[in-house]
């Protein structure tokens, strides 16, 4: 995996809210003032969704005493608390920038009858428990130690049997030269008695 990949990977939120187009939401948005923090609550219809992984963002538009106003938010931004599911619209295009133009009752959506209004969630990546993370990481280092004295038992024994090996190596040496020995001697014996005979046969001749 790249780093700038690996780096965005893990800035990405484990689960996402389910945005359809169309749909009326309510977004919880952590504010910061001075040192205090607060949760301020935007409601307004989805108009449209942008980009992918760490860059997704959705813009939410509501009429505020006749004023159109749209905010765009981070779908992975930690200042995001949830978003809920208030109405669920029909909406037959990506974009719904007809609302603009529109006033009053016609700048909504329709709203399909019937349906669940239910907060689903998406799931981009497991959650990880601490404590299996921390169980996983033990068993790691005793299997590590395990194999490293396994390692150990291995080489300890190939050192016995080298060690083993080499006097019997030794004696088998020594009984090789012993039995070389009488060999050469025979050897050296009977080739002085062929030169002898040949220095007799030259005498006889002269």
């Amino acid at each position: 995996m790249d780093i700038l990949k690996s780096i965005e990977h893990e800035q990405l939120k484990n689960k996402i809210p389910e945005l359809k187009i169309g749909n009326t939401v309510r977004v919880h948005v952590r504010i910061k003032e001075g040192n205090k923090e607060r949760i301020q609550v935007f409601e307004g219809i989805i108009i449209k969704k942008q980009g992918g992984g760490v860059n997704a963002t959705f813009t939410v538009r509501r009429i505020s005493y006749g004023v159109g106003v749209e905010k765009t938010f981070l779908v992975h931004s930690p200042m995001i608390e949830k978003v809920e599911l208030v109405r669920v619209g029909k909406a037959r295009r990506a974009k719904l920038y007809y609302l603009r133009d529109r006033v009053g009752k016609a700048a909504k959506t329709k709203e399909k009858i019937g349906a669940r209004i239910e907060n689903r969630e998406i799931i981009i990546k497991e959650e990880v428990v601490p404590g299996e993370s921390v169980e996983e990481e033990i068993v790691t280092e005793e299997s590590v130690q395990e194999a490293v004295e396994a390692d150990a038992k291995i080489e300890a024994a190939k050192v016995e049997e080298v060690k083993a090996e080499e006097p019997a190596k030794v004696e088998e040496k020594a009984e090789e030269a012993k039995n070389e020995e009488p060999v050469k001697v025979e050897e050296k014996a009977e080739e002085t008695k062929t030169e002898e005979s040949e220095k007799e046969d030259k005498k006889d001749e002269e």
